[in-house]
């Protein structure tokens, strides 16, 4: 399977609390439910097409026990089936038992755990939100693919999905389409290292 790192993201590239006040408030965060005023039915399409490309989901423990609460009562949504049928992974070194199946906890050597995952059949292994997970797989080279909504918006603090010092990466950009809304939606493959060149070698 495809590992996909799927994120909300601000102009600032915060991709702490997007969906709720609550969702997050970590370190103080205030700001949370910043993304939930911008999706449009343009938006909608674009995040069902995606989702429907998904064998199997990989959370973080605090992403997954947000989904496990809410997701099981929303059977009238469209993803329900989806999320709610598929199987599913959740990373921790905490948890012990999980209510919303099919649920597998992974713990001790998370990378080398999702590298045998990748190696099970199927199109993709989505990770939706879990941004902490999602910034320790890079450096073992396991994610293919980067799907980014970005809102117009400016959040000012909060967690960033590329915080400084995280590992170099290149992309190639695979899509690339705005919203009437203005959320701006990327998918990048990744490419292993970034290259460097120079500009304005005229100096």
């Amino acid at each position: 399977m495809r590992l996909v790192l799927q994120e909300f993201l601000s102009l600032d590239g915060v991709s702490q609390g997007p969906g709720s006040p609550d969702e997050d408030t970590s370190d103080g965060f205030a700001q949370g439910g910043w993304f939930v005023p911008h999706p449009d039915e343009a938006f909608d399409r674009v995040a069902a097409t995606s989702l429907g490309k998904a064998d199997a989901f990989l959370f973080g423990r605090r992403t997954y026990e947000n989904f496990a609460r809410d997701w099981p009562e929303m059977t009238d949504h469209p993803n329900a089936r989806i999320l709610n049928g598929s199987p599913k992974y959740v990373a921790s070194q905490t948890l012990t038992k999980v209510g919303w199946e099919p649920t597998t906890i992974l713990s001790g050597g998370i990378p080398a755990q999702v590298a045998e995952l990748k190696r099970q059949p199927g199109r993709e292994l989505q990770i939706h939100g879990s941004a902490r997970l999602g910034q320790s797989l890079p450096a073992a080279g396991l994610i293919d693919e980067l799907r980014l909504a970005i809102a117009p918006v400016v959040v000012g603090s909060g967690r960033h999905l590329f915080p400084d010092g995280g590992t170099p990466a290149g992309l190639r950009l695979l899509h690339n389409e705005t919203t009437p809304s203005g959320i701006a939606v990327r998918v990048y493959e990744s490419t292993g290292l970034p290259k460097y060149g120079t500009y304005g070698t005229d100096a």
